[in-house]
């Protein structure tokens, strides 16, 4: 009898490249080669790809290093819809969620260098915004020439198992909620609802009770977030319980946090209690939260 031969799990090796329209030719070329510095490496010239609709087009690619490219396709004599013909004038701020969710990040090894590189984009006359952290990465943002998103970002630290855990529960957690909402012939659209059931995985891994009224706030073991641990470690109406990879601040009565006393940036802020809540968010605005006991 021959024996089975199990093949070996299927994997991916990074990315080889990125890709997306562009509408101006000359512009897109001086951007990613002149000012980014990003070497032209391969061209497709072709009549187009079988559909009649399908016009003749330049794909062209540009190392972005580590063996991957960032390409674009230049469709002939197409015009950019009207949605994109403003963008390149836009500030690098994410007012159009939906179209600036889709970005390329480049890592950038310190934070000398991350300023090295504002300086030089400021220099070629292009808008760059603040430095922004977002927990586990700092980064800046400027537009292309046809207004897409331009990440150069940081490290600040390592994922690590705990940071995995978290994941799984965040994401758990958002699809249970979102399967309740169907039932019920709704959208989630309060990220409350995630937090309220996230903190009810967490408290299960434990064994805790979630139904004792009392306000919960649970927090992953990263340093990001060490700062609101603290914080209510030194206060006499909370307590601050171990649950391994969390800590659990708990109060019987109301909690309240001010993110400047925390020393936290607003993007961190705004996704402090990733980790979970039990309890009613009375108030979640730039500078203050107010958790209350959720009613029985």
């Amino acid at each position: 009898m021959t024996a089975s031969v199990t093949a070996p799990p299927l994997a991916l090796h990074g990315v080889d490249h990125t890709a997306r329209p562009t509408w101006k030719l000359r512009e897109t070329i001086a951007f990613y080669r002149d000012i980014l510095g990003l070497p032209l490496v391969h061209v497709i010239s072709a009549r187009g790809w079988g559909p009649a609709t399908h016009p003749d087009f330049l794909h062209f690619f540009f190392d972005s290093g580590n063996g991957s490219t960032i390409a674009f396709f230049y469709y002939l004599g197409s015009r950019p819809p009207e949605g994109m013909r403003d963008r390149p004038e836009m500030p690098p701020l994410p007012d159009d969620h939906v179209f600036d969710a889709t970005h390329t990040a480049w890592l950038v090894d310190s934070q000398d260098e991350l300023k090295a590189w504002k300086k030089k984009l400021e220099a070629a006359g292009l808008t760059v915004s603040v430095e922004t952290t977002h927990e586990v990465i700092e980064s800046i943002y400027v537009r292309d020439p046809n207004g897409y998103f331009i990440e150069f970002t940081r490290k600040l630290r390592p994922l690590d198992d705990v940071d995995a855990l978290d994941a799984k529960l965040t994401l758990q957690a958002a699809v249970e909620a979102e399967q309740a909402a169907e039932r019920e012939g709704r959208r989630v659209g309060d990220i409350g609802e995630i937090w309220r059931r996230k903190a009810e995985l967490v408290a299960a891994r434990s064994g805790q009770n979630d139904a004792d009224g009392k306000v919960r706030i649970f927090i992953p073991k990263v340093r990001e977030f060490s700062s609101i641990v603290n914080d209510a470690r030194a206060r006499p109406d909370c307590r601050v319980l171990d649950q391994g990879e969390y800590d659990c601040i708990e109060s019987d009565g109301p909690i309240e946090f001010g993110r400047k006393a925390l020393g936290l940036k607003p993007a961190i802020w705004y996704g402090l209690f990733t980790g979970g809540v039990q309890g009613r968010i009375d108030v979640l605005d730039r500078d203050r939260v107010r958790i209350v006991p959720a009613p029985r």
